[in-house]
C-alpha cells in the first residue's frame, strides 16, 4: 500500500475519554460504538500517521476458526510476507486476517468500518465454509512500535468447516492449527496474536 494511502483513524484523545484500553479489551461495545459514531474520526495519510501516537488507526482483525468432533479448536494462521502492507510484522506467524479501512471504503455514504473490513477479509482469503461471526474485542499495545499506532477490532469466526484459502502470495504457510499447539509456540506470533491467544483461548 501506497504511505499515502488515505485510512481511517480517531484521535487518541476519543478513546481516552471513554477509558483506558490496555491488552486485550473484551468490553468492546463500550469503546467502539461512541468510537465509530464520533464526529472526529477522519481520513489521514497513512505515512503520517504510523508515526503520530495522537492518532490511532482502526483495524479490523479476523480470527478464523474450526471446532471438530471432538471439540478440539483451530486457528486459521499464516506467516506475513514482504509484500503486507506493515514492514514491522513481516517474518511473523498471525491468527488476525484485515487491514486498514480507506477512503475508498466510505463511496456512496456506506459504513465505512464495516465495508472496509469485508474487503480485507475478501482481498486476503477465501472461505468455503458456513459461518458465525461476533465481534468480541479491542487490542491496543503501546509496549511496540506498530501497537502504539493502531487499534485492532478483534472479530470471531466459527466455521463449520476448516475451509480457509489465501487470495495473496503473501500469506504464506496457511493452514488451520490446534491451539495447544499455537500456545506451545506463542513466541513466534506476533503481538496481537499472543494477546488474543491469551485472552480468548
Amino acid at each position: 500500500m501506497s504511505i499515502d494511502e488515505q485510512i481511517l483513524v480517531v484521535p487518541e484523545s476519543v478513546i481516552r475519554e471513554l477509558g483506558e484500553i490496555r491488552g486485550f479489551c473484551h468490553d468492546v461495545d463500550r469503546f467502539l460504538k461512541p468510537i465509530l459514531a464520533s464526529d472526529q474520526l477522519s481520513f489521514r495519510p497513512r505515512g503520517e500517521m504510523e508515526s503520530d501516537p495522537s492518532f490511532k488507526q482502526l483495524i479490523p482483525y479476523v480470527i478464523l476458526q474450526h471446532t471438530d468432533s471432538f471439540g478440539e479448536i483451530s486457528i486459521f494462521t499464516y506467516t506475513r510476507g514482504r509484500g503486507q502492507g506493515e514492514r514491522r510484522l513481516h517474518a511473523k506467524r498471525s491468527i488476525g486476517i484485515g487491514g486498514h479501512i480507506s477512503e475508498q471504503d466510505a463511496a456512496g455514504g456506506t459504513d465505512p468500518y464495516t465495508t472496509g473490513m469485508w474487503r480485507e477479509l475478501e482481498e486476503e482469503v477465501r472461505i468455503e465454509a458456513t459461518y458465525a461471526q461476533q465481534r468480541i474485542g479491542l487490542i491496543y499495545d503501546p509496549t511496540t512500535e506498530v501497537g502504539r499506532v493502531h487499534l485492532g477490532v478483534v472479530h470471531r469466526f466459527e466455521l463449520s468447516l476448516p475451509s480457509v484459502y489465501p487470495n495473496e502470495d503473501d500469506i504464506s504457510e496457511p493452514g488451520f492449527t490446534p491451539v495447544s499447539e499455537l500456545k506451545s509456540r506463542r513466541e513466534l506470533l506476533e503481538t496481537w496474536s499472543q494477546l488474543c491467544l491469551d485472552s480468548l483461548y
